[in-house]
């Protein structure tokens, strides 16, 4: 199989895999947002273990499930929100666990334990907020006692793709100035120009359908996941050069892994979320 076919193959499932879960009703976007969290999060540790410091794999995905887990209860208002409170004894555990297993550093084995959890499951663990208690595009199936919409998300996606699409395009054609050549030698600044523009002109077409915030908004909101999804790509490769890998996995072929397709909604999400609290 030849790459591009490999890749586009891949790529059709990603989307499927993505729109398809976040789309289908309030449980399966549950379980897509969970998958791509622990994916990720199991990624990080293994690059991690490739530099010869070992977390605590298992207790660090376990925490980054439970702050998953809480964060949709809060969201879908099953539980109160000072149920957060529960994380303080879990960084505790982890803490005290790192005592009893010897390692030859720590304190690197739990920072980088600690980090993956800000890194990769606190992003993921906003995506509730953004659906749950919402109004605007309904899930495909219907589903009753909860307020649900994934409106947010899936735009947020298709944004991702879109600027993705536009950079690599504009990227090819008229790339000449390297926007960090130390990090990713084939980013340039036309391609971050041309990917802001076609995700504002997907943001300006798609606003009225995707509903939940306003034409202006989702503009915004553009503009965020081409420049903070740059950044989050970025910091990503960054990642991967300190670990001495070319892919973060395997598990997508042509695509590599849950870290390589996220390290953008990774990057981005939280500010996306951020900044519809503050104004959506």
């Amino acid at each position: 199989m030849n790459t591009f076919f490999r890749r586009t193959l891949t790529g059709a499932w990603i989307v499927l895999f993505v729109l398809g879960g976040f789309w289908l009703h309030p449980a399966s976007f549950f379980l897509t947002g969970l998958i791509m969290l622990i994916g990720s999060q199991y990624e990080y540790y293994l690059m991690i273990k490739n530099t010869g410091v070992k977390p605590q794999m298992v207790l660090g995905i376990l925490t980054g499930i439970t702050a998953y887990v809480i964060s949709t209860l809060i969201a879908s208002g099953i539980i109160p929100e000072n149920s957060f409170l529960i994380l303080i004894p879990v960084m505790l555990i982890l803490m005290v666990v790192e005592l009893y297993r010897r390692q030859d550093k720590p304190f690197d084995s739990l920072a980088h334990t600690i980090f993956a959890v800000l890194y990769t499951a606190l992003p993921f663990s906003m995506f509730p907020f953004a659906a749950f208690s919402r109004t605007g595009l309904d899930s495909i199936l219907p589903h009753t006692k909860i307020i649900f919409s994934p409106g947010i998300i899936i735009g947020f996606f298709i944004l991702i793709w879109a600027n993705d699409t536009g950079a690599y395009l504009s990227g090819i054609t008229f790339g000449k100035h390297k926007l960090m050549e130390r990090i990713s030698p084939k980013k340039t600044w036309e391609g971050l120009i041309g990917g802001i523009i076609v995700a504002s002109v997907i943001a300006w077409f798609l606003s009225g359908w995707l509903g939940v915030v306003d034409r202006i908004h989702w503009l915004v909101i553009s503009l965020i996941v081409s420049v903070a999804g740059t950044f989050g790509d970025l910091i990503e490769s960054m990642l991967k050069r300190n670990t001495g890998v070319k892919d973060s996995g395997t598990i997508m072929p042509g695509h590599g892994g849950f870290l390589d397709r996220f390290d953008s909604a990774i990057g981005s999400f939280p500010i996306v979320y951020l900044f519809i609290s503050l104004f959506g």
